[in-house]
């Protein structure tokens, strides 16, 4: 017995001493203990030339090397800001054919800023972070925050809207949550990627001024609110430079004004010359030898710009080690802040839970366009028959589209939706039109005409009618690679609307889209839904909706024009949209979205910040804490919103600021604030918010500074940038 107990001390020992040994030579980069910065000094110090330039570019599709020399893991991205996208082959971007890598699909950035919820942005970014971490992803390649410049923009359904201040408010709470799993942001695209034509290579005009106040400040906010890990360099050049790697934008402004300690990274095939991106602020190259999406085939790594070139250029001594020291530091920074995160939690993945909050993303963004009559909501058993007709009603709208196509773990269509609310007994089907007809093609137009045939005797016998359509995620609709060619719905949409309003006055127009449409039909329709893409819960979102189980709360995040030449863009011409394939000017300036609208007094369709409730609000007077200021202060507003219907509903309330006389062109108001309210009926409540005084400013491109000019401001309360309620007068000295 005394033997074995001291066999097993001597075990223990020789057990402790092994650990101790160990613990002595572990290197300083493998102690997650140890503060990052010391972490990325140890292991920069170990790494040969030949390992640091590994790290700067791709070794596949979605991956850039680690050294596994040093356990250093690669760097693994996903596609994309609304779902988890597929594993793909090492360099071809079809799917794997995994049988574990289906997503929950949330819906489109169109629809979380319609819901002007922070709260809401934060539980998507916690969703998505979730399921990009058990995928074992370091890196989310999204949210977008590109400007909503013209409806014709293919990508506009990946981001947040026209307005800056709104996607600023709605972007930080989504990175700070997404990287609380211990995966980066990657925020995208940086920066003036606000077309898909003639993306590659078109060099963008734009004065100081609307690049600082319009097209910056999203991304400002999440680099230095929400501290994003990666930033993802854009396709399109500024002033003659790519922006993948462009001095301004990546030096200037991210890393010195801004700041910045994460990673560039660059957009797939955006890089284009090897010195640019030694210096010009790149940190990580991938896609190189592809444009992003359509391009497949081997991809020959060694030979990208950061790659054997930058090497012998290196060993040449035609580049020092300092700036590939910094852009290793970077990519270091980021893999001890996921992948080598001590913190790092585990995640989940297609739960019941991100169903949920899929469903309530959807429900809040949805936005009640029209609604005379009260034709909405049909609550259950109102009706014994309700005919649904339309494409969108049953066509998968999660793929395509581009880099943010989903293979999804289920997706309940807007038909499948209804059918399980109202039961299957109450809803007929007709599809209308199809989106996979060629109209060219003669015996695509006998198709088509037999489609709406079926469909106006299904809406004869009905007695309310669902008609879903708008876009898809087909080439030249809502996609990557191009933009629309037209703001008129296609397929013949406008048609089949028209017969239908002919068959049966009792209906609603349902459009999944994340553009505006022109709405020839618009007066002859008693109701109109914005629905944007809603992902995985698209069909019980909306069918909750149009039952009332739900009343709709969400605003448009960008104005509706009523015909294409009334969008600011667009009304210059060519040499501003879409430019000549080489050059465009930005022309409207400054005046972008409802700015433009309000300012050059041109009625929208919808306004910026519209949306109808099922219940009515009224708006008390506004008020200010004091009335006058200086830049330093902040000004405290409030005002009461009475829910005056029946129903329990949410109302946002939107703060807009105004400067009556200035010394440059100022916008007819600007947004500076917004609440969701949600009141019950009949409750009334008080509605406080903060400005801040230095928001205030406009960017003065002479002096190259922010400036609040002294003199009078004027707040107002609004329901949207159309619909202002009151007004107080304030002074700045």
């Amino acid at each position: 017995m005394m033997m074995k107990t001291k066999i097993v001390s001597i075990v223990v020992i020789c057990h402790l001493m092994f650990v101790n040994l160990v613990n002595a030579r572990t290197p300083v980069y493998l102690d997650a203990n140890q503060p990052i910065e010391k972490r990325i000094e140890n292991a920069l110090s170990l790494m040969t030339l030949e390992e640091k330039v590994a790290m700067c570019h791709a070794q596949s599709k979605f991956s850039s090397p680690g050294v596994p020399r040093l356990g250093i893991p690669e760097i693994w991205m996903t596609d994309g800001p609304h779902g988890i996208r597929e594993e793909v082959f090492w360099d071809q971007w079809d799917g794997a054919k995994w049988t574990n890598d289906s997503c929950t699909a949330f819906p489109a950035l169109t629809c979380l800023a319609a819901s002007f919820n922070p709260e809401i942005s934060s539980l998507y970014g916690k969703s998505i972070g979730e399921e990009a971490r058990y995928r074992n992803k370091g890196v989310l390649l999204g949210p977008g925050v590109n400007i909503y410049r013209t409806p014709l923009n293919g990508r506009n359904f990946e981001y947040m809207g026209e307005d800056p201040y709104l996607s600023s408010r709605m972007v930080v709470p989504y990175v700070m949550a997404v990287q609380q799993n211990g995966v980066a942001a990657c925020v995208k695209h940086f920066a003036l990627n606000n077309q898909e034509k003639d993306r590659m290579g078109i060099n963008v005009e734009v004065s100081d001024r609307a690049l600082y106040e319009i097209y910056l400040p999203a991304f400002k906010a999440a680099v230095q609110e929400a501290k994003a890990w990666s930033i993802m360099g854009a396709y399109n050049q500024l002033r003659g430079q790519h922006c993948c790697h462009n001095d301004l934008l990546l030096n200037k402004i991210l890393k010195n004004d801004w700041q910045f300690d994460g990673a560039v990274i660059s957009d797939w095939g955006g890089v284009h010359n090897t010195e640019q991106s030694v210096y010009n602020g790149l940190d990580l190259e991938m896609g190189t030898s592809t444009d992003g999406l359509t391009t497949d085939g081997t991809s020959p790594y060694s030979e990208y710009y950061l790659a054997n070139p930058y090497l012998q250029g290196l060993k040449s001594g035609k580049y020092s080690e300092k700036e590939l020291n910094q852009k290793v530091t970077r990519l270091l920074r980021l893999i001890f802040r996921t992948t080598m995160s001590a913190n790092r939690p585990y995640g989940k993945y297609v739960s019941p839970e991100h169903s949920e909050a899929a469903r309530k993303i959807a429900e809040q963004g949805i936005v009640l366009l029209k609604n005379d009559k009260q034709t909405l909501p049909i609550p259950v058993g109102k009706y014994q028959r309700i005919a649904v007709i339309g494409d969108n009603a049953v066509r998968s709208l999660v793929v395509g589209g581009g880099s943010s196509s989903l293979k999804v773990a289920y997706e309940v269509s807007p038909l499948e939706g209804l059918k399980a609310k109202y039961g299957a007994e109450t809803i007929t089907f007709s599809k209308g039109y199809s989106a996979d007809l060629d109209h060219r093609k003669p015996e695509s137009k006998t198709i088509a005409d037999s489609l709406l045939t079926a469909a106006v005797e299904t809406a004869r016998n009905a007695d309310a009618v669902i008609f879903i359509g708008g876009l898809n995620k087909n080439w030249f609709q809502d996609s990557e690679g191009d933009d629309r060619q037209t703001m008129a719905l296609p397929y013949n949409q406008d048609k089949v609307i028209s017969v239908l309003i002919s068959m049966n006055k009792n209906l609603t127009v349902i459009l999944c889209s994340g553009n505006a449409v022109e709405m020839s039909w618009l007066s002859q329709v008693p109701a109109l839904v914005q629905a944007w893409y809603l992902g995985s819960e698209a069909g019980n979102a909306i069918a909750n909706i149009v039952s009332g189980e739900v009343n709709p709360s969400g605003k448009l995040p960008f104005s509706f024009p009523k015909k294409l030449t009334d969008n600011a863009a667009y009304s210059f011409g060519a040499t501003s949209y879409p430019g000549d394939g080489k050059k465009q000017e930005y022309k409207e300036d400054i005046l972008v979205g409802y700015r433009w609208f309000d300012t050059k007094k041109i009625a929208p369709q919808f306004a910026f910040g519209y949306g109808l409730s099922y219940t009515t609000f009224e708006y008390g007077k506004i008020s200010a804490d004091k009335k006058e200021y200086t830049a330093a202060d902040v000004v405290k507003v409030s005002f009461t919103i009475k829910n005056t219907g029946k129903t329990d509903g949410a109302e946002i309330a939107q703060v807009y600021v105004s400067q009556p006389k200035a010394s440059v062109l100022r916008p007819a108001k600007e947004l500076k604030a917004f609440k969701k309210v949600n009141l019950k009926a009949g409750e009334t409540q008080t509605v406080e918010l903060e400005l801040k005084v230095k928001d205030f400013a406009f960017y003065n491109d002479k002096t190259q500074t922010w400036e609040v000019e002294p003199g009078e401001f004027i707040l107002c309360n609004a329901a949207s940038s159309a619909n202002v309620k009151s007004k107080v007068s304030v002074i700045v000295k």
